[in-house]
């Protein structure tokens, strides 16, 4: 069977290609915080693939947009990363994905409705960092496997994959060792224990390019993600609850929160829909910018 791989990994190329922006951008992280005197600027930074980091573009546009500075530190790194420089003041202002955010931070949380998923999220910020209204669109992890793969095992879940996992590699982020929606959770609450873990890319060109080439046999992807398509990929359904409500919502560090910060950021939350993020990751794919994808989803909403 023939596959698309050149679909997606266009979109992974641009965290490369799309370093001129509209915004002042230093490298992430670079500048010790110590050197921060301006305390007005909204610094906004994002994780290290493309649908973070056009979502911070999205906040950040929406944001001059009210006349409010900002400047960006992009494509920073895992969450293990930027939530300690959200937290040491580095940066002010990330989206977030409520689910994993609140794993992050409680290692005992079970909610997985997104009701529930906001309200654990809340309960367990750290002081001085504020969640403001989740929107409804959600990106969530998932396991994938190719069509074939699928077949030849009949797997439609995860926990399809029991009795064969022995046999078969599994590829992922290298934070997928340690987290709860990883590893650790698919042994826990699955049972499975995979023949080997191969550590690639967040959902990127290596991770894909492994699963569709048979170097690993099943693996981490968003759900947003227009490669799973493209490929005819499998996404296996997670009867067990594994991965909680991803809801894209705004963490801000709480001396940053005013009126209009709220208001701006609660109407973009409030327009974008998971529909909307297939169609920009799919644009991303096609090399068009962040610059002008978070401009268009701005336009088209009347929100810039």
């Amino acid at each position: 069977m023939a596959f698309k791989i050149s679909t997606a990994a266009g979109a992974f190329a641009l965290m490369a290609l799309s370093a001129a922006s509209v915004f002042a951008q230093s490298n992430p992280l670079a500048e010790p915080t110590a050197a921060r005197t301006d305390t007005k600027t909204i610094i906004v930074g994002s994780a290290d693939f493309p649908e973070s980091q056009l979502l911070a573009t999205i906040y950040a546009k929406a944001l001059v947009a009210k006349g409010i500075a900002v400047e960006t530190k992009l494509n920073i790194g895992s969450r293990e990363v930027y939530i300690p420089a959200l937290l040491d003041g580095s940066i002010d202002l990330l989206p977030e994905y409520a689910g994993a955010t609140m794993s992050y931070l409680d290692k005992n949380a079970t909610a997985h409705s997104p009701a529930d998923v906001a309200a654990a999220l809340k309960a367990a910020l750290p002081k001085g960092v504020s969640m403001l209204t989740p929107s409804a669109a959600q990106d969530s992890d998932s396991v994938a496997v190719t069509r074939a793969t699928a077949e030849k095992y009949k797997l439609k879940t995860i926990a399809d994959l029991a009795p064969v996992a022995s046999e078969l590699v599994l590829g992922g982020p290298p934070e997928w060792k340690t987290r709860k929606e990883g590893i650790i959770g698919l042994k826990e609450l699955y049972g499975l224990e995979f023949q080997s873990f191969k550590s690639l890319d967040v959902g990127g060109p290596l991770t894909l390019s492994a699963l569709v080439n048979g170097q690993v046999q099943a693996a981490n992807l968003f759900s947003t993600d227009p490669a799973i398509a493209a490929n005819d990929l499998v996404v296996l359904d997670d009867v067990k609850n594994l991965f909680p409500a991803q809801n894209i919502v705004p963490v801000i560090a709480t001396p940053k929160v005013s009126d209009v910060v709220t208001k701006t950021l609660d109407a973009v939350s409030a327009a974008l829909t998971t529909k909307d993020l297939v169609v920009m990751n799919g644009r991303l794919a096609n090399h068009d910018s962040f610059d002008v994808v978070a401009g268009d989803w701005l336009t088209e909403h009347k929100l810039n």
